[in-house]
């Protein structure tokens, strides 16, 4: 099982490593790639139809301003594909947002929040984990920690408030 991560830019990067910070927390194999949906449409489509022969399950794309690379990887193949909206200069990343969720009907791309790449590696973790006990474990073990650490933010509120 495998996680394609293409980024639309390498100014992306920093997203990419949120996504593949929560892979590797999840042990998650991945690859990462650059490859525009303007500049190098045809490479993209390629890569789709490789990582698909190779085993990718999801596709993740980040991009920024037009972002239009989920589509593009969307329009290509019958995986999930998650899109990673980019903050830009212009209204902080909405024009991002916007060109990633409002897709034509019948070519989704599931996404998350601008620079939402942690998010995106565990949705694509849950995702895989329908079909891989061994992931919706380590996915449960995560949630728990999430769990562990409200209690002890508690915990601390609750000394701070008798100070």
């Amino acid at each position: 099982m495998k996680v394609s991560i293409i980024m639309g830019s390498y100014s992306d990067k920093e997203i990419a490593f949120d996504v593949i910070g929560a892979l590797k927390m999840l042990e998650i194999p991945y690859d990462v790639v650059v490859y525009s949906a303007h500049r190098t449409p045809n490479e993209v489509v390629d890569h789709v139809k490789k990582q698909e022969e190779a085993g990718a399950e999801v596709f993740i794309s980040i991009a920024g301003k037009a972002a239009h690379l989920g589509g593009v990887i969307a329009a290509h193949t019958t995986r999930p594909v998650i899109g990673v909206p980019g903050k830009t200069s212009v209204g902080g990343g909405m024009d991002s947002l916007l060109s990633t969720v409002q897709m034509p009907s019948g070519v989704p791309v599931a996404t998350v929040a601008i620079n939402g790449g942690k998010n995106a590696g565990i949705l694509a973790a849950q995702i895989l984990s329908v079909g891989d006990a061994a992931i919706k474990e380590r996915l449960l073990a995560y949630k728990k920690q999430l769990q562990d650490e409200v209690v002890e933010m508690n915990k601390k509120l609750e000394a701070d408030l008798r100070g």
